[in-house]
């Protein structure tokens, strides 16, 4: 019903933009109301002139380097992808509320708001509905020292080489038939 891929779905229910219980076997189950509003939601943007196909990609690095490979690299990227960058993550909060991205890729250490403090606020933002990945140079043993981050976050070690990032991105894209299937 919703176009997207059942780990997008099973993110929206630990996140909390859908309502759904487990059953005893661990099965989960959805609550219709919260898919007809998700529906409602998704409609409204593509009456604002977004299509339904086009997946969103929100960046947030301060290196203006790795900022310009994304730009250079992502607009080749089949199927393709709409990208929006953010040096900081005062940026990247205004920027997720501004463009609703589909994924966010955000690194911990940009300043002003570090990566940690935003991906908290958008995690309790249920308007937010974007998976995130943490792409960082900082070890485990760093990023528990400064808080840690959810364990449902997926963490990848700097330097990320863009072929296994593009992979990452297509296994959060939806799933599209092809003529004849």
């Amino acid at each position: 019903m919703l176009g997207v891929a059942l780990r997008t779905v099973q993110l929206w229910v630990e996140r909390g933009s859908l309502k759904a219980w487990k059953t005893v076997g661990g099965h989960r189950r959805v609550v219709r109301s919260s898919v007809e509003k998700l529906l409602e939601e998704r409609t409204a943007a593509i009456a604002s002139g977004r299509t339904p196909l086009e997946f969103r990609l929100l960046v947030i690095e301060d290196d203006p380097r790795l900022r310009r490979l994304y730009e250079l690299d992502v607009p080749a990227w089949r199927p393709p992808v709409r990208l929006e960058l953010a040096r900081d993550g005062f940026e990247g909060l205004l920027k997720a509320g501004q463009f609703r991205p589909d994924l966010i890729i955000a690194d911990l250490q940009v300043p002003g708001m570090d990566g940690f403090r935003m991906i908290e606020a958008l995690r309790q933002d249920p308007s937010v509905m974007a998976d995130i990945i943490v792409v960082t140079a900082l070890d485990a043993d760093a990023i528990r020292d400064r808080g840690g981050l959810a364990p449902e976050l997926q963490v990848v070690r700097k330097p990320v080489p863009l072929a296994d990032l593009r992979k990452l991105v297509s296994d959060r894209m939806p799933a599209t038939k092809h003529p004849g299937e």
